[in-house]
C-alpha cells in the first residue's frame, strides 16, 4: 500500500460511523460505473456489428412467427 492510501484510509477512519457508510457508498459506486462504461461500450460495439451483417446479409435472421412457433412446440 502506498503512503497515500493509509493516510486516506486513516482520515477515513477517522471521521463518524455515518460519513464513512456515505464514503463506501461512493466508492463502491464509482467502481460499478466505471465497469458500466466498459461493458456498455462492448455491447455498443455489438451492436452496430449486428446491425452491419444484418444489413449485408451476413446475419442469420428468424422471423418472430418462426421463433414463437417452435417455443409453443417446446412448450406442450
Amino acid at each position: 500500500m502506498s503512503q497515500s492510501f493509509r493516510e486516506i484510509e486513516e482520515l477515513a477512519k477517522s471521521v463518524p460511523p455515518e460519513e464513512r457508510a456515505r464514503l463506501a457508498g461512493s466508492l463502491l459506486e464509482s467502481l460499478q460505473q466505471e465497469g458500466t462504461a466498459d461493458v456498455e461500450a462492448a455491447w455498443a460495439r455489438e451492436i452496430e456489428e449486428r446491425i452491419r451483417a444484418y444489413h449485408c446479409g451476413e446475419a442469420e435472421v428468424i422471423d418472430a412467427e418462426s421463433v414463437l412457433a417452435e417455443l409453443r412446440q417446446i412448450a406442450r
